[in-house]
């Protein structure tokens, strides 16, 4: 089977742009942290700071025993999803972009002579050029060639940092014995344990087993995939579909009591409500969650005629905070979420349903925010959370530069200022 994909994973993103933004960092263990705290955990680790064992996941505290000196960097969600889209820029003047995997993974297919081995690896070597040229330097990344998008990404990961691994049919399937179960993509806790139940405790033993036996182990179709993509084989899978769009938020402990919870999801719901009318769904259920201070939780939900309107959704959200027990302990943490969900083209409007100016209504908020930015227009419920909830970020999620709140105008960012600072440079 010839070579048909290539896909580029970003090595430590979040720390490497950090690295990137500020040269003071470079060379430095260092950490990036969601909230300043000792007591969170890193979302990501320089590779400095990996050689100490701190990884993501690692409580702050502990990060500094382990590695003494290591900086903690508080998260800028906004310069992240900018050399993002500076990245997706950079690999698309060398080759088209199939997919986003996430905000530090794409792929790409190749085509033509771009099979060959040869001219892979020097496209792949290309890439790399473009993308220090082009973003900076610090910007490194691994990139894997197989004749899958899954083999592709288990070759991405064989060589970090900065690494290139090319899988050809031949190397299989002893390329892949070095692997831990769950260093496979997909292969999770729970999936990893539901092999062992099954007698399947190495990638060697992974990859002996019978299309019968994944499908077991998977209990269904996605085993007999899996069989087939350890084999190199174009594996069909269908589109995702939304099964729900929602938010949650740790409140801050002066937004911990019942009024400021009751305006942080508010904020949550409006914001949920504009990114699914933006995905082109209805929802037809909401699911209401409160985590209290002395812990225990507390959870609620309720159907009703699939819609887009957020004064609905607001009168449902009314309606489930009322049944919430009378003297609970203090919010901590809340959540919202639109569930039930079905694409604009499949639902079936109901009998009596016209074009109400309500549909305007909201079509016109969303283009306001959408111009001005977000938050120009909201429904007073959540006036007292206007800088509660900030934007977040995770590796699987990219933010939307016309949903959430916070994202930078290009000319403030450091990416736009370095930009200016390289053209200056030319025109001296």
């Amino acid at each position: 089977m010839p070579l048909n994909w290539l896909l580029v994973d970003f090595n430590s993103y979040f720390a490497s742009v950090e690295q990137q933004v500020r040269p003071e960092l470079r060379g430095t263990p260092i950490a990036v942290v969601p909230v300043l705290a000792e007591s969170t955990s890193c979302i990501a680790a320089s590779y400095e700071a990996k050689k100490f064992g701190v990884k993501t996941g690692t409580r702050v505290s502990d990060a500094r025993t382990m590695c003494p000196g290591i900086k903690i960097v508080e998260a800028r969600p906004n310069v992240y999803v900018e050399y993002h889209e500076a990245l997706v820029e950079a690999l698309e003047s060398c080759i088209h972009v199939a997919e986003v995997w996430s905000i530090d993974e794409m792929i790409c297919e190749l085509t033509g002579k771009l099979k060959e081995r040869e001219k892979a690896v020097e496209l792949a070597h290309k890439i790399k050029k473009t993308i220090a040229e082009k973003v900076g330097t610090e910007m490194r990344c691994s990139i894997g060639i197989a004749p899958n998008p899954f083999l592709a990404k288990a070759a991405s990961d064989m060589q970090k940092p900065n690494g290139l691994v090319v899988i050809e049919t031949k190397d299989l399937p002893q390329i892949l014995f070095k692997f831990k179960l769950r260093d496979f993509y997909g292969i999770g806790r729970n999936m990893e344990q539901r092999l062992l139940d099954h007698g399947i405790r190495t990638a060697e033993e992974l990859c002996a087993a019978s299309e019968e036996d994944l499908r077991q182990v998977w209990g269904g179709i996605e085993g007999e995939r899996l069989y087939h993509e350890l084999r190199g084989e174009a594996v069909y899978k269908p589109p995702t579909k939304h099964s729900s769009v929602g938010h949650s938020h740790v409140l801050e402990p002066e937004m911990r009591n019942n009024a400021s919870a009751f305006a942080v999801l508010n904020r949550l719901l409006q914001k949920a409500a504009m990114r699914l009318r933006k995905m082109g769904y209805y929802a037809g259920a909401m699911h209401l969650s409160v985590s209290h201070v002395r812990a225990g939780k507390w959870s609620d939900e309720c159907s009703f005629l699939e819609t887009q309107d957020t004064v609905e959704f607001l009168r449902v959200l009314r309606l489930l905070w009322a049944r919430r027990p009378p003297n609970s302990p203090p919010p901590m943490k809340v959540g919202v979420t639109l569930t039930g969900l079905v694409e604009s083209q499949n639902r079936t409007p109901a009998f009596f349903e016209k074009d109400s100016a309500r549909g305007k209504l909201n079509k016109e908020i969303d283009d306001i925010n959408k111009k001005y930015g977000k938050n120009t227009v909201y429904f007073a419920g959540a006036h007292a959370a206007r800088k509660s909830a900030p934007m977040r970020i995770a590796f699987d999620y990219i933010p939307d530069a016309e949903l959430d709140a916070d994202i930078e105008k290009p000319e403030e960012s450091p990416l736009a200022r370095l930009k200016k600072k390289k053209a200056g440079k030319r025109r001296g």
